[in-house]
């Protein structure tokens, strides 16, 4: 039993530090979709419910035009199915990363938003925690920063008065850290250079509101035909 709180204590001290950037821009957005919903009309606990048991920030913005208009059920099942298509290709990245992790697994698959896959995919993670718990603390930190944040939002969104326009950007600037990290780490930057280039083609073909998919998709096809040489740079690295 002391092993396992050991363990435990182990993966959450290295996931904490890891999680923070996250924990400040969640809670903007998360206070932001809170008071959303409640000048929408809503009661506090449908944010509440509603980042509990989705955890799709887009697909909850999104939602709450759905619930104030007609119920249309298939309309909402396509909606959230293409604002969140770009999942499938985290969990094909995920697949060896999450083997084994036992009944976590289920948590994290459902837990798995942009930024625990940012997070888990490129983390460091030292050699004396166990990676199964470190992730599954990283999701689940990631979680209560969001739940917390639209909450609260709902709850004493009737009481906060300020121009929140823009507060989105703060994720843009995390992700763009990320991977100013990541690029420091690396000597080679194939994967990333091909990254960046298949998105500006794919943003100039098919436009802002339309590029995401086809990008992942083409960033998916390239590199796994260049996997072999990615291996093989990862390894003189």
């Amino acid at each position: 039993m002391k092993e396992k709180r050991r363990t435990l204590r182990k993966a959450l001290k290295a996931a904490f530090p890891k999680t923070i950037p996250i924990f400040a821009g969640f809670w903007f957005l998360g206070l932001t979709y809170g008071i959303y919903m409640n000048v929408s009309g809503f009661c506090f606990w449908y944010p509440m419910l509603m980042s509990l048991t989705i955890f799709a920030g887009s697909a909850e913005f999104v939602a709450v035009n759905m619930l104030l208009g007609p119920f249309n059920p298939l309309l909402a099942l396509a909606m959230t199915v293409m604002i969140n298509a770009r999942h499938l290709f985290y969990g094909i990245s995920m697949l060896d990363k999450y083997r084994g992790t036992g009944w976590k697994k289920f948590y994290l698959i459902f837990g798995m938003c942009d930024e625990s896959f940012s997070i888990n995919y490129t983390a460091q993670i030292p050699e004396d925690v166990d990676p199964g718990w470190f992730f599954f603390f990283v999701t689940l930190l990631n979680h209560f920063y969001w739940f917390s944040g639209a909450t609260l939002g709902g709850i004493f969104g009737s009481l906060i008065h300020f121009n929140t326009e823009g507060l989105e950007f703060v994720m843009t600037a995390m992700f763009v850290v990320i991977f100013l990290e990541q690029w420091r780490k690396e000597k080679r930057h194939t994967s990333a250079l091909a990254g960046v280039t298949l998105s500006l083609l794919c943003l100039l073909a098919f436009g802002a509101d339309n590029f995401i998919i086809p990008a992942m998709v083409a960033i998916l096809a390239v590199l796994t035909g260049l996997r072999g040489q990615l291996e093989k740079e990862g390894e003189t690295q």
